[in-house]
């Protein structure tokens, strides 16, 4: 039977905060969204065998971010286009939100690289083999890792981006994705400490962060659409 969160007063206040902390950290992505709606969009010849290299530089970062952004979109949206059983409407609207951010961050990366290079990542197919998406903690779960893996992804590409602008604007994202890690570890624990727990903050307090050979490991068992990638042009 599905879990559905504590609404009392308290529990209340504690998901008001929840809601409004997510909502400080997705503003100023809209702003970054549609600053770059005008880049121009050309398209991208797919390669004859099939399979799409995410390049090198500034560019293989951005592809590699974007597949990560295309990836939790595309969880949030059956997530939120079927939402399992017993949800309460607290819950749920933290499941849209997350989901408004996710969008956003995909279609920033989109339009970023879309007015760089023709060289943009296509859409991407997904598989989530062992996900149960009618069952509250499978759900959970994988938000936890998905949310996680993101934060520690840009906290480790950071330093490859040339490109202050992408710099900055990456650093926007890593601090949305961090705050959904907060709220859905919350979820999981609520009141605990879990959502800066020492899985994911080292001994001096930091995020994680992870290479990205290490984190196209963990996510791709998630993409269906064949890829290559050159660790030295990414990392």
């Amino acid at each position: 039977m599905a879990k559905t969160i504590n609404v009392s007063n308290k529990g209340a206040t504690m998901d008001t905060s929840r809601r409004n902390f997510l909502k400080l950290g997705g503003a100023g992505l809209v702003v970054a969204g549609l600053a770059v709606a005008g880049c121009r969009e050309d398209n991208y010849d797919f390669p004859m065998d099939g399979v799409f290299d995410l390049g090198t530089g500034d560019v293989g970062i951005l592809n590699y971010a974007y597949a990560l952004e295309q990836l939790e979109a595309d969880f949030y949206t059956k997530v939120v286009n079927n939402f399992y059983g017993g949800i309460s409407s607290v819950e749920k609207q933290l499941f849209i939100d997350i989901y408004n951010h996710e969008v956003i961050h995909r279609d920033f990366f989109k339009a970023a690289i879309s007015g760089a290079t023709n060289m943009i990542l296509p859409k991407l197919e997904f598989k989530y083999d062992g996900v149960d998406f009618n069952s509250r903690d499978s759900i959970l779960a994988t938000s936890k890792a998905l949310e996680d893996t993101g934060v520690a992804a840009y906290n480790g590409a950071g330093k490859y981006i040339k490109n202050l602008d992408y710099l900055v604007i990456a650093g926007k994202i890593v601090s949305v994705e961090a705050r959904h890690a907060s709220a859905i570890r919350d979820l999981i624990n609520p009141g605990s400490g879990a959502f800066s727990g020492d899985d994911v903050i080292d001994a001096n307090g930091l995020d994680v962060a992870k290479e990205p050979k290490d984190i196209i490991m963990a996510a791709g068992g998630f993409i269906k659409t064949p890829f290559t990638w050159k660790e030295q042009g990414i990392g």
